[in-house]
């Protein structure tokens, strides 16, 4: 049989005949490690496991599992040979049940015929209980948060006892202690004997986990490391060719000038219309200040960014911009008007419009300028000449001149495009929601600075992110919700992760 659950050996994989995903790639796992797998956005670590997958056809190459040749021809053959996977976007469909898409394909039956629910929902249930996933099965996939979706996917995984298992960014959108305990779910799982490939960028999980670590850097093998004898800072700089630094805060003082003012603001869940989700919630934001709401997901943070940018209805308060009352404003005039810029939480159902390119994307709100467009018509080249200019700016990857369709782009580097487009906008607010979400070390090292100069360009930010050490390292000041209240607040220099991460579970001693 061999030691080895996964050979892939001299692996092309060549998109449209010129792009070059993954160059005479060799990579091996050992049967019962867990083994990452690291690099830049845009490196090749999904399209490859995708071939692994059975989701692309490599150009060239060939796969081995436990030993023996195989022809993955689709993710059906992928899953009869035990390979399961987690992916980076979500596989779902919007209007069935969590529970629904997780047996998708796998469904229990009685009869032969009838799909059997309860016995389903055992499964699932008993799944949740033991690795500390829980979700509302029979909540719609459409109204569910993103932390929802992402366990829904690693629940889908686990009900399918495959041996082989591919997470490819299983943590993005996690909460600390969720991402502690799929950890501990890996290492039991491996116990268990099961083979686990993990792509992230978050190096403190491989450390913690990872037997073994692959670096790809534009496509090619770069190395594999004995993590028992690398240390974070030689991966690193193995995975984008240069020493990272990180980006810290000077704390330069504000403006007096107050930029978003937010009055008693009580919002409906927008998970769940029927109760309440943020509560006489008040907050002002400065020019030159950066302030960051911390909390577990689902705390109020969602409800906040969609009342400031006009994607939910107000329910209770005031929303304004330089003391203008803009709380029943259109999405519109907040943009364009009113200047603000929005990164949301989920990139695909509200940061691009996946099938326009990557120059589309970039003036979604912006072409009736007259910079890119005179009665109703468009000027192609001042669009194209516009995204080259943030292409180049925020390092985003394989998107051909700003051709490339949004969809064909890694996450990462849609995440770029995002970023790029929201912060190029001269604007005077910036809410930024999860803006490192998938971003690779160094990407997560420009992105910071970019926010740190807008900060001394004098713009207003409002972050709101699960990560607790891009707080610290970003925020001036520091809010704390839970249960979709204000806890607190305390300034971001010297404050301390123990101390916030009380706060973050509704202590404020």
């Amino acid at each position: 049989m061999g030691k080895y659950a996964v050979e892939m050996e001299d692996i092309w994989m060549v998109f449209n005949k010129t792009i070059v995903a993954n160059k005479e790639v060799n990579f091996k796992v050992k049967k019962g490690e867990i083994h990452a797998l690291v690099g830049e956005n845009g490196a090749g670590k999904s399209t490859l496991m995708s071939v692994l997958f059975g989701i692309y056809q490599q150009t060239k190459g060939t796969i081995k599992i436990n030993g023996k040749e195989e022809i993955i021809s689709n993710p059906v053959k992928a899953n009869r040979l035990g390979i399961g996977m987690v992916h980076q976007h979500f596989k779902m469909v919007d209007i069935f049940t969590l529970w629904e898409n997780i047996a998708l394909g796998a469904e229990m039956t009685t009869a032969g015929e009838i799909i059997n629910s309860r016995k389903i929902k055992n499964k699932i249930t008993k799944i949740m209980n033991q690795y500390n996933l829980r979700i509302d099965l029979d909540k719609t996939t459409a109204n569910a948060t993103v932390g929802m979706k992402q366990k829904a996917e690693i629940l889908k995984i686990l009900y399918r006892d495959a041996d082989i298992l591919v997470f490819d960014e299983p943590t993005a959108v996690l909460t600390p202690q969720e991402i502690d305990g799929l950890l501990q779910v890996m290492l039991e799982l491996q116990k268990d004997g099961k083979t686990i490939i993990l792509i992230t960028h978050k190096m403190a999980e491989i450390k913690k986990v990872a037997n073994s670590a692959t670096v790809i850097r534009l496509g090619e093998v770069i190395g594999t490391f004995d993590m028992k004898e690398t240390s974070v800072e030689q991966l690193s700089e193995a995975m984008v060719g240069r020493k990272v630094v990180e980006t810290k805060n000077d704390y330069s003082p504000r403006s007096e000038e107050v930029v978003l003012k937010i009055e008693n603001l009580t919002m409906k869940k927008v998970s769940n219309t029927k109760v309440i989700g943020l509560e006489n919630f008040s907050l002002d934001v400065h020019a030159g200040e950066v302030v960051a709401i911390a909390g577990v997901e689902g705390n109020g943070q969602q409800e906040i960014a969609e009342a400031i940018t006009g994607m939910s209805k107000v329910y209770s308060g005031n929303v304004k911009i330089h003391n203008h009352d803009i709380t029943y404003a259109s999405i519109a005039s907040r943009y364009s008007k009113w200047k603000i810029s929005h990164v949301p939480e989920d990139r695909h159902k509200h940061g691009l419009v996946l099938d326009f390119s990557v120059s589309q994307n970039v003036v979604l709100q912006d072409i009736d300028n007259p910079k890119f467009s005179q009665a109703k018509i468009i000027n192609s080249g001042a669009v194209q000449a516009y995204a080259q200019t943030i292409i180049q700016k925020f390092d985003v990857r394989n998107a051909d001149a700003g051709f490339a369709i949004a969809r064909q782009l890694s996450g990462g580097n849609q995440q770029k495009v995002i970023l790029g487009r929201e912060i190029t906008r001269p604007t005077d607010l910036l809410v930024i929601y999860q803006p490192t979400r998938g971003l690779d070390v160094g990407s997560i090292e420009f992105i910071h600075a970019q926010i740190l100069k807008a900060k001394k360009d004098n713009r207003a930010i409002l972050l709101i992110s699960y990560e607790l050490s891009e707080v610290l390292a970003l925020a001036d000041r520091i809010v704390v919700l839970n249960a979709g209240k204000k806890i607190g607040e305390l300034p971001g220099k010297g404050a301390k992760r123990e101390e916030v991460g009380k706060m973050m579970l509704g202590r404020e001693d």
